[in-house]
């Protein structure tokens, strides 16, 4: 079970699902004042403005940083145009809506940004976590 932490400005609530992490470093290095992945707490909800932390969350791969505006008390669940991106040495990242269909025939619907698995030694097939980095992937 993945545990979340919780980081709310007031006005947007971050959620970070710490086992999703794939620990890209997108997002402290499009905004380092509010991720600071070697402090504690890494999340400074305060170090930015609602528009520019939600619009780097939307930038996650794995789906790890997730967000809910306070006023609708519901995750964002807007539609994406489709886009597939293949990152050097790391995911094949797809933004937007998608119904993954597993092995065993059980089928999820992912939103915004999903992080797949290239190098094949993720232990959470189809999806990367972050063992790319561990095995040198080369791609």
């Amino acid at each position: 079970m993945s545990k979340k932490r919780e980081y709310t400005n007031g006005e947007v609530t971050v959620v970070w699902e710490t086992e999703k992490c794939i620990h890209s470093g997108i997002c402290a290095k499009g905004l380092p004042g509010v991720f600071q992945p070697r402090n504690r707490p890494w999340i400074k909800i305060d170090g930015a403005n609602t528009e520019n932390i939600v619009n780097q969350v939307k930038q996650c791969p794995s789906g790890a940083l997730s967000y809910y505006m306070n006023a609708k008390n519901d995750m964002q669940s807007e539609t994406m145009e489709t886009k597939v991106e293949v990152l050097e040495n790391g995911p094949l990242l797809v933004y937007g809506t998608l119904k993954v269909t597993h092995k065993d025939g059980t089928s999820e619907i992912k939103n915004k940004t999903t992080a797949f698995c290239r190098c094949g030694g993720s232990n959470n097939k189809p999806y990367c976590d972050g063992t790319h980095v561990k095995h040198d992937f080369k791609g």
